[in-house]
Order: C-alpha cells, then sequence, then structure tokens
C-alpha cells in the first residue's frame, strides 16, 4: 500500500525543505489540490527538489483548463520530475463550473471520458516527434500541431492519468479509461463494497481490464497520533468534517448503507439553522469508525487493514497542506508492506 500526504501550497518558498522532510520520512507521495492556490506549481518546485517520491495533483479541475493547456504542464512536470508525475483531475460541480471558473456546463461523465482521451492523442503526437495530430470528438477537437509547438522529446512515458469520482457514471469512466480512481473520503468499507467497486468493475470491463490495472486511493480517513490525546485531539478535526458531509444530501447513499439517513437529516437541518459547531457532537464514535482508520501510531496498522485492506491500493495521512504529514518512518514502512490488488501504472 502506498502512503501520501500533502505537500504545502502557501508559499513557494518553504517546497524544497518540505519535500525534502517528506521524501526523508519515507513517504511515497506527495498532493496537492485546487482550493486557495494553484496545484501545479509547488509540484513544479519539488520536482527540482527532489529524487524519489511521486508528485501528483488530488486533484486539479479539469475543464477551465483546455487539454492541450493542460498536456503541456504535464509534460514539463513529468520532464522536470524524471517521470515521477501523476495527474489528479476532476470536474467539480456545476455551481462552481459557471460560476467560479466561467465556463460551460455539460454532463461530467462523457466529457472527462473523452477529456483523457483527447490529452493522450496530444502526448502521443508529441511522443512521436510531432506527427499529424487528429482528435475529433463531442466535446475537444485538435487538428493542429507544428514542430514549433511540439515540446522536446521526453525520455519517459506520459503521466498516469488519475480521476476524482463520485457518482456511478464517473466511475465507470475511471474503470474504463484512467489509471486510478481518487474516491471521495466520506466512504465506508460497506459503500465502497456495495456500490463503488460494482460500478468500477463494469468500467474495466468496457475498457477490457483487470481491477490489478487501477489505481484506487482514498476512500476514508486516517486518524492517529504518538499518544492517545494525539488521536483524541485529531479525531475531532475528522468528527467535523463526517458531520459537514454527512450534512450534504449528495453524500446521503452512503449513509444509507448504515441506515443513518435520519442522522443526515438532522445535520442537513443543522446545517440550515446555521449550528455549525453543534454538530460534530452528532457524530458518534461508533460513527467515526465506520469512515476512519483510527488508532495510535503502535495499533494503526491493523485499523488500516480493517478499513481499507483489500479496497484501497493508496491512502493519505492529510487532507490539507494545513496539516502536514508527520508519520514516523518505521509507521510508513508498515503500511507500505500491506499488500493491495494494484500491480503498478503500465505504459
Amino acid at each position: 500500500m502506498e502512503i501520501h500526504t500533502t505537500l504545502v501550497q502557501d508559499n513557494l518558498a518553504r517546497v524544497p525543505d518540505e519535500i525534502r522532510r517528506i521524501e526523508s520520512a519515507g513517504y511515497d507521495g506527495v498532493m496537492t489540490q485546487e482550493n486557495r492556490h494553484d496545484p501545479f506549481l509547488p509540484l513544479a518546485v519539488a520536482a527540482v527538489s527532489s529524487e524519489r517520491v511521486t508528485l501528483g495533483t488530488g486533484v486539479a479541475i479539469s475543464f477551465p483548463r483546455s487539454p492541450m493547456v493542460l498536456a503541456n504542464t504535464c509534460w514539463d512536470l513529468q520532464s522536470a520530475s524524471g517521470g515521477r508525475f501523476v495527474l489528479g483531475i476532476g470536474p467539480q460541480v456545476k455551481g462552481h463550473n459557471e460560476r467560479r471558473f466561467s465556463v460551460p456546463w455539460t454532463p461530467p461523465a462523457p466529457r472527462m471520458k473523452e477529456y483523457i482521451q483527447a490529452l493522450r492523442a496530444i502526448w502521443a503526437c508529441w511522443k512521436s516527434g510531432g506527427k499529424e495530430l487528429d482528435f475529433q470528438g463531442e466535446h475537444y477537437q485538435f487538428s493542429l500541431m507544428t514542430p514549433n509547438f511540439t515540446p522536446e522529446p521526453m525520455a519517459y512515458e506520459a503521466p498516469p492519468i488519475t480521476m476524482a469520482a463520485v457518482g456511478p457514471a464517473m466511475l465507470r469512466v475511471a474503470g474504463e479509461v484512467a489509471d486510478g480512481v481518487r474516491l471521495h473520503a466520506f466512504c465506508t468499507r460497506r459503500y465502497i463494497e456495495n456500490v463503488i467497486l460494482p460500478q468500477l468493475e463494469t468500467g474495466l470491463v468496457r475498457g477490457q481490464r483487470q481491477r490489478s490495472d487501477l489505481q484506487v486511493t482514498g476512500g476514508g480517513f486516517l486518524v492517529t497520533g504518538a499518544t492517545d490525546e494525539e488521536v483524541a485531539q485529531n479525531l475531532e478535526f475528522y468528527r467535523s468534517r463526517v458531520a459537514f458531509y454527512g450534512a450534504t444530501r449528495a453524500y446521503w447513499p452512503v449513509l444509507e448503507q448504515h441506515d443513518l439517513l435520519d442522522l443526515g437529516a438532522k445535520l442537513n437541518q443543522m446545517a440550515r439553522d446555521g449550528q455549525w459547531q453543534a454538530m460534530p457532537a452528532e457524530v458518534s464514535d461508533d460513527v467515526m469508525q465506520l469512515f476512519a482508520a483510527i488508532g495510535r501510531h503502535d495499533e494503526v496498522v491493523a485499523e488500516i487493514q480493517r478499513q481499507f485492506g483489500g479496497l484501497s491500493d493508496a491512502i493519505a495521512d492529510s487532507t490539507s497542506y494545513d496539516m502536514p504529514g508527520t508519520l514516523p518512518a518505521d509507521l510508513i514502512q508498515e503500511i507500505q508492506a500491506l499488500p493491495t490488488p494494484w500491480a503498478g501504472f503500465r505504459s
């Protein structure tokens, strides 16, 4: 199993020291997010300040960027990092696309499938030295590529493409065409087994692929610390996250798997009433056990196996760069020793 953490994004000057600390600790990779800051700039600094860890966006928003623009960014990051870049993209929701990014909205699943295919067509053109580019889709068309706009040859394979997926249609697209799927943290083991995996399997069959071809990342929270006090403190942070997501109707299918729709309705009403500070108290420890692997450093590996074992190929110990990963090296090695179905990114 791979263990990832988040990379600082609020100050690029801090990236070199932070990426070296993360790499020395033994983490497999780092992720950036597209929230308050650009997700690619920190990875560019990290690419030339590290040697081993993978560098990924978890995730960058796809549709505001032309596939051609994103292809260029990824090509340069892959080259600068020596082949360690992993692209993670997601569609975001309609409101953000239309009102925050001012881009038109269409059904995201078919558009995301075409987006990934367009990226690969562009990279294949560049790998061939700029031979004819001819991608004709419903949403994207690319037919012009001259030597002046063809990047220099790269010795590495084009970057793997992973994608965020929540709904059934996006999960099927991930299984069919992506190299990896990034699951929402608001998941339980039962929900992954009963809902997510069947949809991924349908996509894998369509793409004539095996489960071992697809990296599954996330699907829950990791709550740990060196002492019981640290675990308890971290647990309260993640309890607030579960309460926040549980109040949102879009995530209620997860609660439905555990007959917890009444909890979702109560949290939703509290959110409407502005009772944000009181909401976490409605999430019991038993409910937290459904969403997280919880325990001290000396006991959490068994909990990780219970929560993620056989389902997720990579997990993260942080969901925000405000909470940098600080797992000890021996714990990282124990997590990495857990077996997973994924066989690695293929060319």
